[in-house]
């Protein structure tokens, strides 16, 4: 029998041997191991990037091996790593920062104090392809409106918050405070307790097309503080104390999304990511599915101190199984960390340089000689 060939990897990836990765002897892979799980059965959450060894066939091979007893310890799950996959760091310099899940208070009907909306996804709205790309069109503009004379671009955040969708009864759920809703926007999903006793999950749903603009990287470019002024508490503490500039600035930010209610995951499961799965708080990597298909295991290093391992920088073995408008480029990367509060603390001092390796693993083999070898 021929031996396998290896794999064919980007130029941008650099061989390493597991001895290389700092904190790799620490960590608890057999998680990882749990939380790659949720894609067996749901080959379709893959995606696709065309990095080797991340094809459908060679997962379900994964899948079926990964149902063995021996990889539930982490002993088992580090030699399983270390026999059946090859690291590859990513020679680019890596960026790390935080997301959450908020937690807020909303109602389903529109009051004096609830009068912020959340908007359903319009009729129409589609993505926009190289097929179906108007000739006239930028190329940042991802999404428009299929109409009967063709697309139509959608209005800009500032646009809708001046009432470009009023008529259309979009209005999912209704906020008091608009700097919440502003930073559900840039999360992508929150957990709602309404004002009627009942807990609704809210996820994405589609996007005006219109590119990001992360509007503290704006504050900084106007000499309103550094960089470090303004993770997400310092941002939320200079909108409430500038309410007067707050709207304008909002509307430089002329991405908006559109939202819909989970059904699909408990109240106990995270929110939906882009994979259609659950995130695992800890576990789940949002990146840019131009460069990492979804279900990639990613080891990331990053210079912040581990919140569930006291006097440790990170150092995880994470699935990418989500993504952003903001997380652009090969080693790009958001950290879920779970929900409420003291997430949203722990996720908004993230804002590190980091390392990037992928597990790219070997030709799988089904049957006995696959768990056991």
């Amino acid at each position: 029998m021929a031996t396998p060939q290896s794999p064919k990897v980007p130029d941008h990836f650099e061989k390493i041997d597991f001895s290389e990765l700092a904190g790799w002897e620490n960590d608890e892979q057999h998680t990882a191991l749990v939380a790659f799980g949720r894609f067996c059965g749901k080959t379709t959450a893959f995606g696709s990037s065309g990095l080797p060894g991340y094809d459908p066939a060679n997962l379900n091979a994964l899948c079926a091996v990964i149902a063995g007893p021996y990889i539930t310890t982490p002993a088992g799950a580090q030699r399983f790593f270390e026999t059946r996959f090859t690291a590859y760091r990513i020679t680019e310099p890596g960026f790390v920062t935080g997301y959450f899940e908020p937690e807020v208070t909303a109602s389903r009907i529109r009051t004096d104090r609830f009068s912020v909306p959340l908007h359903r996804k319009p009729d129409g709205l589609e993505a926009i392809t190289p097929e179906n790309r108007p000739v006239e069109w930028l190329p940042e503009l991802s999404h428009g409106r299929r109409t009967d004379k063709g697309f139509s671009q959608m209005p800009d955040r500032a646009g809708i918050m001046s009432g470009a969708l009023d008529t259309e009864n979009l209005e999912l759920v209704w906020l008091a405070d608009p700097i919440d809703a502003y930073f559900i926007h840039v999360q992508g999903s929150a957990r709602l307790r309404l004002t009627d006793g009942s807990v609704m999950r809210v996820g994405y749903a589609g996007k005006s097309g219109h590119p990001y603009t992360g509007i503290g990287k704006l504050l900084v470019e106007r000499g309103e503080g550094a960089p470090e002024d303004f993770t997400m508490q310092g941002l939320r503490s200079w909108l409430s104390e500038n309410p007067q500039k707050r709207d304008a600035l909002f509307g430089e930010n002329r991405s908006y999304i559109f939202f819909r209610e989970v059904l699909e995951a408990g109240p106990e499961d995270g929110p939906v990511g882009a994979a259609g799965l659950p995130l695992i708080a800890g576990r789940s990597l949002a990146i840019d599915p131009a460069h990492l298909p979804y279900g990639a295991f990613v080891f990331v290093e990053a210079g912040f101190q581990d919140p569930d391992r006291e006097g440790r920088t990170f150092a995880r073995l994470m699935i990418a199984d989500d993504t952003g408008s903001a997380i652009r480029g090969r080693a790009r990367g958001d950290i879920f960390v779970g929900a409420g509060d003291r997430a949203g603390e722990l996720a908004g001092d993230i804002r590190h340089r980091a390392s990037f390796t992928v597990l790219v693993p070997k030709p799988m083999r089904t049957g006995t000689d696959a768990a056991t070898d």
